[in-house]
Protein backbone atom coordinates (compact mmCIF):
# COMPACT_ATOMS: atom_id res chain seq x y z
CA UNK A 1 0.00 0.00 0.00
CA UNK A 2 1.36 3.38 -1.01
CA UNK A 3 0.14 6.96 -0.76
CA UNK A 4 -0.29 8.37 -4.27
CA UNK A 5 -1.93 11.63 -3.28
CA UNK A 6 -4.76 13.35 -1.47
CA UNK A 7 -8.12 14.65 -2.63
CA UNK A 8 -8.95 17.80 -0.70
CA UNK A 9 -12.70 18.46 -0.56
CA UNK A 10 -13.72 21.81 0.92
CA UNK A 11 -16.61 24.25 0.89
CA UNK A 12 -19.45 25.33 3.14
CA UNK A 13 -22.14 23.49 5.06
CA UNK A 14 -25.32 25.57 5.17
CA UNK A 15 -27.95 24.89 7.81
CA UNK A 16 -31.19 24.85 5.81
CA UNK A 17 -33.14 24.28 9.02
CA UNK A 18 -32.11 24.77 12.65
CA UNK A 19 -29.13 22.61 13.62
CA UNK A 20 -28.80 20.95 17.02
CA UNK A 21 -25.60 19.05 17.82
CA UNK A 22 -25.49 18.65 21.57
CA UNK A 23 -22.70 19.73 23.86
CA UNK A 24 -21.93 18.45 27.33
CA UNK A 25 -23.49 19.70 30.55
CA UNK A 26 -20.18 21.35 31.36
CA UNK A 27 -20.80 23.93 28.64
CA UNK A 28 -21.48 27.51 29.65
CA UNK A 29 -25.04 27.51 30.93
CA UNK A 30 -27.59 29.68 29.15
CA UNK A 31 -30.68 30.62 31.14
CA UNK A 32 -33.72 28.57 30.24
CA UNK A 33 -31.92 26.26 27.80
CA UNK A 34 -32.14 22.54 28.55
CA UNK A 35 -30.05 21.18 25.69
CA UNK A 36 -27.04 23.21 24.58
CA UNK A 37 -25.29 23.00 21.23
CA UNK A 38 -21.59 22.16 21.17
CA UNK A 39 -19.25 25.18 21.14
CA UNK A 40 -15.51 25.80 21.00
CA UNK A 41 -13.40 27.52 23.67
CA UNK A 42 -14.66 30.92 22.46
CA UNK A 43 -18.29 29.92 22.86
CA UNK A 44 -18.83 29.69 19.09
CA UNK A 45 -20.86 26.75 17.69
CA UNK A 46 -19.13 24.34 15.33
CA UNK A 47 -19.85 20.98 13.71
CA UNK A 48 -17.51 18.23 14.95
CA UNK A 49 -15.82 16.32 12.16
CA UNK A 50 -16.78 13.11 13.97
CA UNK A 51 -20.48 14.02 13.63
CA UNK A 52 -20.18 14.56 9.88
CA UNK A 53 -18.06 11.46 9.30
CA UNK A 54 -20.21 9.27 11.55
CA UNK A 55 -23.41 10.26 9.80
CA UNK A 56 -21.86 9.73 6.36
CA UNK A 57 -20.70 6.28 7.42
CA UNK A 58 -24.10 5.37 8.84
CA UNK A 59 -25.93 6.41 5.67
CA UNK A 60 -23.45 4.61 3.43
CA UNK A 61 -23.78 1.44 5.53
CA UNK A 62 -27.55 1.57 5.09
CA UNK A 63 -27.18 2.09 1.35
CA UNK A 64 -25.08 -1.12 1.24
CA UNK A 65 -27.65 -2.99 3.30
CA UNK A 66 -25.59 -3.09 6.48
CA UNK A 67 -27.83 -3.26 9.55
CA UNK A 68 -24.99 -2.82 12.04
CA UNK A 69 -21.74 -0.87 12.17
CA UNK A 70 -19.54 -2.55 9.60
CA UNK A 71 -16.19 -3.71 11.02
CA UNK A 72 -15.65 -6.82 8.89
CA UNK A 73 -12.13 -5.82 7.89
CA UNK A 74 -12.45 -7.51 4.52
CA UNK A 75 -10.15 -6.10 1.86
CA UNK A 76 -13.02 -5.84 -0.62
CA UNK A 77 -15.38 -4.01 1.78
CA UNK A 78 -15.99 -0.45 0.62
CA UNK A 79 -17.09 0.77 4.08
CA UNK A 80 -14.03 -0.59 5.90
CA UNK A 81 -11.67 0.74 3.24
CA UNK A 82 -13.13 4.25 3.34
CA UNK A 83 -13.54 4.62 7.10
CA UNK A 84 -10.94 2.15 8.33
CA UNK A 85 -11.01 -0.61 10.95
CA UNK A 86 -9.00 -1.44 14.04
CA UNK A 87 -7.60 -4.86 14.83
CA UNK A 88 -9.93 -6.83 17.08
CA UNK A 89 -8.63 -8.79 20.07
CA UNK A 90 -11.79 -10.93 19.95
CA UNK A 91 -11.60 -11.80 16.28
CA UNK A 92 -8.09 -12.36 14.94
CA UNK A 93 -9.51 -12.62 11.41
CA UNK A 94 -10.37 -8.91 11.31
CA UNK A 95 -7.56 -7.06 9.60
CA UNK A 96 -6.70 -3.50 10.59
CA UNK A 97 -7.33 -1.23 7.60
CA UNK A 98 -6.29 2.44 7.44
CA UNK A 99 -8.94 5.11 7.07
CA UNK A 100 -8.87 6.97 3.79
CA UNK A 101 -11.21 9.75 4.93
CA UNK A 102 -10.33 12.52 7.37
CA UNK A 103 -13.03 15.04 8.29
CA UNK A 104 -12.04 18.26 10.06
CA UNK A 105 -14.24 20.18 12.48
CA UNK A 106 -16.39 22.65 10.52
CA UNK A 107 -15.99 26.15 11.95
CA UNK A 108 -18.58 28.91 11.73
CA UNK A 109 -17.88 31.04 8.65
CA UNK A 110 -16.23 34.35 9.70
CA UNK A 111 -18.71 36.51 7.75
CA UNK A 112 -21.67 34.70 9.27
CA UNK A 113 -20.10 35.00 12.71
CA UNK A 114 -19.73 38.76 12.28
CA UNK A 115 -23.35 39.11 11.15
CA UNK A 116 -24.51 37.17 14.21
CA UNK A 117 -22.40 39.21 16.62
CA UNK A 118 -23.67 42.46 15.11
CA UNK A 119 -27.26 41.19 14.73
CA UNK A 120 -27.23 41.94 11.00
CA UNK A 121 -29.19 40.60 8.03
CA UNK A 122 -31.12 37.38 8.66
CA UNK A 123 -29.76 37.27 12.21
CA UNK A 124 -31.11 40.65 13.31
CA UNK A 125 -33.65 39.00 15.65
CA UNK A 126 -31.34 36.31 16.97
CA UNK A 127 -32.05 35.78 20.67
CA UNK A 128 -28.57 34.73 21.74
CA UNK A 129 -25.18 35.61 20.26
CA UNK A 130 -24.93 32.70 17.83
CA UNK A 131 -27.97 30.54 18.55
CA UNK A 132 -31.70 30.48 19.15
CA UNK A 133 -33.91 28.70 21.65
CA UNK A 134 -36.84 26.60 20.44
CA UNK A 135 -39.53 25.22 22.71
CA UNK A 136 -40.37 21.55 22.25
CA UNK A 137 -43.08 19.64 24.06
CA UNK A 138 -43.48 15.91 24.51
CA UNK A 139 -46.80 14.55 25.80
CA UNK A 140 -47.25 11.20 27.53
CA UNK A 141 -50.00 9.49 25.56
CA UNK A 142 -51.21 7.57 28.62
CA UNK A 143 -51.28 10.35 31.19
CA UNK A 144 -51.42 13.40 28.86
CA UNK A 145 -48.64 14.88 30.99
CA UNK A 146 -46.68 17.57 29.14
CA UNK A 147 -42.90 17.80 29.31
CA UNK A 148 -41.85 21.14 27.80
CA UNK A 149 -38.20 21.89 27.20
CA UNK A 150 -36.21 24.54 25.40
CA UNK A 151 -33.61 23.36 22.90
CA UNK A 152 -30.75 25.52 21.74
CA UNK A 153 -29.95 25.32 18.03
CA UNK A 154 -27.93 27.10 15.38
CA UNK A 155 -30.40 29.03 13.19
CA UNK A 156 -31.19 28.31 9.55
CA UNK A 157 -28.90 30.27 7.23
CA UNK A 158 -25.79 29.60 9.29
CA UNK A 159 -22.76 28.48 7.29
CA UNK A 160 -19.76 26.44 8.39
CA UNK A 161 -16.47 26.01 6.51
CA UNK A 162 -15.69 22.32 6.09
CA UNK A 163 -12.64 20.38 4.94
CA UNK A 164 -12.28 16.68 4.13
CA UNK A 165 -9.17 14.78 3.07
CA UNK A 166 -9.44 11.55 1.05
CA UNK A 167 -6.20 9.59 0.83
CA UNK A 168 -5.49 7.72 -2.39
CA UNK A 169 -3.73 4.54 -1.30
CA UNK A 170 -4.40 2.55 -4.46
CA UNK A 171 -4.96 3.37 -8.10
CA UNK A 172 -8.50 1.95 -7.72
CA UNK A 173 -9.39 4.24 -4.81
CA UNK A 174 -11.30 6.62 -7.08
CA UNK A 175 -14.14 4.07 -6.91
CA UNK A 176 -14.19 4.50 -3.14
CA UNK A 177 -14.14 8.28 -3.56
CA UNK A 178 -17.33 7.98 -5.63
CA UNK A 179 -19.00 6.31 -2.64
CA UNK A 180 -17.83 9.13 -0.39
CA UNK A 181 -19.50 11.69 -2.66
CA UNK A 182 -22.64 9.55 -2.60
CA UNK A 183 -22.56 9.71 1.22
CA UNK A 184 -22.47 13.52 1.05
CA UNK A 185 -25.50 13.48 -1.26
CA UNK A 186 -27.33 11.11 1.05
CA UNK A 187 -26.63 13.44 3.97
CA UNK A 188 -28.22 16.38 2.16
CA UNK A 189 -31.49 14.44 2.03
CA UNK A 190 -31.21 13.20 5.62
CA UNK A 191 -30.24 15.24 8.69
CA UNK A 192 -27.26 16.11 10.84
CA UNK A 193 -27.39 16.26 14.63
CA UNK A 194 -30.47 15.61 16.73
CA UNK A 195 -34.24 15.89 16.30
CA UNK A 196 -34.17 15.16 12.60
CA UNK A 197 -37.72 13.80 12.70
CA UNK A 198 -38.84 17.18 14.05
CA UNK A 199 -37.38 19.03 11.09
CA UNK A 200 -33.96 19.87 12.52
CA UNK A 201 -30.62 19.30 10.86
CA UNK A 202 -31.24 19.62 7.13
CA UNK A 203 -28.00 20.79 5.53
CA UNK A 204 -26.62 21.64 2.11
CA UNK A 205 -23.05 21.48 0.80
CA UNK A 206 -22.21 24.73 -1.04
CA UNK A 207 -19.21 26.10 -2.96
CA UNK A 208 -17.67 22.66 -3.34
CA UNK A 209 -14.01 22.44 -4.30
CA UNK A 210 -12.09 19.23 -5.09
CA UNK A 211 -8.31 19.51 -5.47
CA UNK A 212 -5.93 16.63 -6.18
CA UNK A 213 -2.45 16.90 -4.68
CA UNK A 214 -0.07 14.12 -5.61
CA UNK A 215 3.05 13.12 -3.69
CA UNK A 216 5.02 15.02 -6.35
CA UNK A 217 3.02 18.17 -5.52
CA UNK A 218 4.00 17.83 -1.86
CA UNK A 219 7.65 17.24 -2.75
CA UNK A 220 7.76 20.23 -5.13
CA UNK A 221 5.55 22.54 -3.07
CA UNK A 222 2.97 22.94 -5.85
CA UNK A 223 -0.76 23.53 -5.36
CA UNK A 224 -2.07 20.47 -7.11
CA UNK A 225 -4.82 20.27 -9.72
CA UNK A 226 -8.37 21.50 -9.32
CA UNK A 227 -10.71 18.67 -10.24
CA UNK A 228 -14.02 20.45 -9.66
CA UNK A 229 -15.50 23.71 -8.37
CA UNK A 230 -19.23 24.29 -8.03
CA UNK A 231 -22.38 22.87 -6.47
CA UNK A 232 -22.56 19.29 -5.22
CA UNK A 233 -25.74 18.58 -7.19
CA UNK A 234 -23.99 19.66 -10.41
CA UNK A 235 -20.93 17.48 -9.88
CA UNK A 236 -20.43 14.84 -12.59
CA UNK A 237 -18.51 12.37 -10.45
CA UNK A 238 -17.54 10.15 -13.40
CA UNK A 239 -16.02 13.13 -15.18
CA UNK A 240 -14.16 14.10 -11.99
CA UNK A 241 -12.84 10.55 -11.58
CA UNK A 242 -11.67 10.62 -15.20
CA UNK A 243 -9.58 13.72 -14.43
CA UNK A 244 -8.11 12.04 -11.34
CA UNK A 245 -7.22 8.88 -13.26
CA UNK A 246 -5.36 10.97 -15.83
CA UNK A 247 -2.97 12.04 -13.09
CA UNK A 248 -2.67 8.87 -10.96
CA UNK A 249 -0.89 6.73 -13.64
CA UNK A 250 1.80 9.41 -13.82
CA UNK A 251 2.35 9.03 -10.08
CA UNK A 252 2.60 5.25 -10.40
CA UNK A 253 5.08 5.58 -13.26
CA UNK A 254 2.80 3.73 -15.63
Amino acid sequence: MRLYGKLIVSGQIEAVTGLSIGGSKTDVEIGGIDNNVIKDSEGVPYIPGSSIKGKMRSLLEKSFGKTKVCQCGEKECEICNIFGTSASSKNKNIESLPTRLYVRDAKLNPEIREQMENKEGPFSELELTYTEGKWENTIDRLTSEANPRQIERVPAGSKFDFNMIFNLLDSEDTKLFKHMIAAMRLLEDDYLGGNGSRGYGRIRFNNLSIVLKTVNDYENGTDGQEIYAGALDELDIDEAIGKINEVIPEVEGE
